[in-house]
């Protein structure tokens, strides 16, 4: 019985191992094994015939260098060129069309890029963005890191909404095309999910946020800012007026120390509670200042009506469609306006959409995509919903009403004349809000015309009804 056994155990061994086979251990994923192709012997290469198209002389392709991005020097002006920044990074700005630094770009990188922390004034639309993330950009790609873990970012920006979260994240993605960096954004009432599972199976260099959802990432262990290296505050003040301070400050507190870290706060205002917090979280700040009346005045042009409140929608309707008008913002200061406006302009065959607070974030995007596409030609929007828009080529910001806060006259004709373009602001002063103007001029230093629009932008609209 034992020798059957035994007889059948070796018959067994024989047909197993006969091809002279051994088992196959699992590989881990830097030891996966060739290609077939990869793995031939050089005299099987050396017989195999090379493809139709391909030639054995390959030419290389040729590397880009500074030299393919020719920028003139021109006097007042600080080229991108002049400050040492690394050839993949200004291939990226080359590739956006950039040439020559803002004002803000060309008084801050230079204290920035040496590892200075910096306290900024500057409304949006002036490059602020730019310069902030051209400093972790450089800084990132100078300083190699050891070992890295996912969820632990090297680089964090908050900002106070998801739109310009979004934005920042965009334009981290254009200044990050030939570089080996990552870049995302977590916002509140987007794919929770789906931005967890990129913090747990990326390593993210770059992470922008808006602090409401940062946190909730913080607080389940999704997320930890112990190695941050950079830290940015944009828009500060606007996080001040819509209650974020206590949450940034929690954030600010699960970074290492100022002395560790290099932080830039950016703010529209400085009032003597941003100092207070500036103060705090930053270490021997540079103060950079842009003033409001250089934003506003050099390539916008602004224009006054004075009307009632009766001419309001004629003026708007006729402005946009005598002048064919195709790219548009209109603000007004609450979101019921914002809501009956649009639907109006609907009604009368004008392609429009609205951005405000009841807009589910997820058709806010759509309808950012479908107005930089060109698909609708107006939109609008409340102010807080409009912080978060960058979208090149528009025309004219119309005020239907004029803001009750001075400073978001600034953020609103912002979003025209970018990036070396010319825009116009027109702005509709009525009866009910001609009295908020001085303090608007206040601000930006200077009288602004007011005149009677002409007649022909007064014909009445024959509206359609529902």
């Amino acid at each position: 019985m034992i020798n059957q056994f035994f007889q059948r155990l070796r018959q067994l061994w024989l047909v197993l191992f006969s091809n002279n086979t051994t088992p196959q251990s699992k590989t881990s994923p830097d030891k996966r094994p060739t290609s077939n192709k990869a793995s031939q012997t050089t005299a099987e290469k050396k017989s195999s015939p090379l493809p139709p198209n391909e030639t054995k002389n390959k030419t290389p392709t040729k590397t880009w260098t500074a030299n393919d991005f020719k920028v003139p020097e021109k006097e007042g002006e600080t080229r991108f060129h002049d400050l040492g920044l690394p050839d993949n990074v200004l291939h990226g700005i080359a590739d956006l069309g950039f040439k020559y630094c803002s004002p803000i770009q060309a008084v801050s990188l230079p204290q920035t890029l040496k590892g200075y922390d910096v306290i900024g004034q500057a409304q949006t639309g002036t490059g602020k963005t730019a310069a902030f993330l051209l400093t972790i950009i450089a800084h990132l790609l100078k300083n190699v890191p050891g070992q890295r873990y996912n969820g632990e970012p090297r680089a964090v920006i908050i900002a106070p909404t998801r739109e310009l979260a979004l934005q920042i994240e965009s334009d981290a993605h254009d200044l990050c095309k030939h570089t080996n960096l990552t870049a995302m954004a977590v916002v509140g009432g987007m794919d929770y999910q789906g931005q967890q599972s990129r913090l747990h199976d990326e390593i993210i260099d770059i992470l922008v946020a808006t602090p409401g959802r940062l946190i909730d990432f913080i607080n389940k262990k999704d997320c930890s800012l112990c190695e941050v290296e950079i830290l940015v505050i944009d828009e500060a003040d606007r996080m001040l007026d819509m209650g974020f301070i206590p949450d940034v400050k929690r954030i600010v507190r699960e970074t290492p120390d100022k002395r560790y870290r290099q932080t830039l706060l950016f703010s529209a205002t400085f009032t003597d509670d941003i100092i207070s917090l500036a103060s705090g979280w930053t270490l021997e700040p540079e103060r950079i200042s842009i003033e409001p009346e250089q934003v506003a005045t050099d390539s916008i042009e602004q224009i006054i009506y004075i009307v009632t409140t009766e001419e309001k929608y004629p003026l708007l309707y006729n402005t946009i469609t005598q002048k064919d008008l195709n790219r548009v913002i209109i603000f007004t200061n609450r979101r019921d306006q914002t809501r009956r406006l649009c639907e109006r302009l609907k009604r009368d065959n004008i392609k429009c959409a609205m951005l405000s607070g009841e807009v589910p974030q997820n058709k806010r995007l759509r309808t950012l995509a479908d107005f930089k596409e060109g698909r609708i030609r107006v939109l609008v929007a409340t102010d807080v919903a409009g912080r978060g828009i960058h979208v090149d080529g528009i025309s004219h910001v119309i005020n239907y009403a004029l803001p009750e806060d001075p400073e978001d006259y600034i953020h609103r004709i912002g979003r025209t004349g970018r990036a070396g373009t010319t825009g116009t602001a027109i702005s509709f002063a009525c009866e009910d809000d001609s009295f908020l103007l001085p303090s608007i001029e206040t601000l930006l230093g200077q009288k602004l015309s007011c005149k009677q629009p002409p007649e022909e932008l007064l014909k009445p609209v024959n509206s359609r009804k529902n």
